[in-house]
């Protein structure tokens, strides 16, 4: 029997749980105190063109990868889950 007053398990992995944070001070900066789900557009959370840009920049910084031009597309970055499978694929090929 599950403990009623434990919390739920999040929807997110470990480098969901990264990329989420990254997102989340992107948004605050635009006064947007939400919880987004893995599959959410963020672009309809509130992230403008801009924000995607510095989003790339966060990314290839926390996880220490470089994101190719062809990488850079509004799927990849379509939302927190695209970008984890998008940080996977790199980590793998490097």
């Amino acid at each position: 029997m599950s403990d009623p007053s434990a919390p739920a398990p999040s929807p997110f992995s470990s480098l969901e749980h990264r990329i989420a944070d990254l997102v989340h001070s992107l948004l605050v900066e635009h006064s947007v105190k939400r919880v987004l789900a893995p599959e959410e557009d963020l672009r309809l959370a509130g992230l403008s063109s801009l924000d995607m840009v510095s989003l790339v920049l966060s990314v290839e910084e926390e996880f220490r990868v470089m994101v190719p031009e062809s990488g850079i597309t509004p799927a990849n970055f379509r939302s927190i889950a695209a970008i984890g499978r998008l940080v996977s694929s790199l980590r793998v090929d490097q």
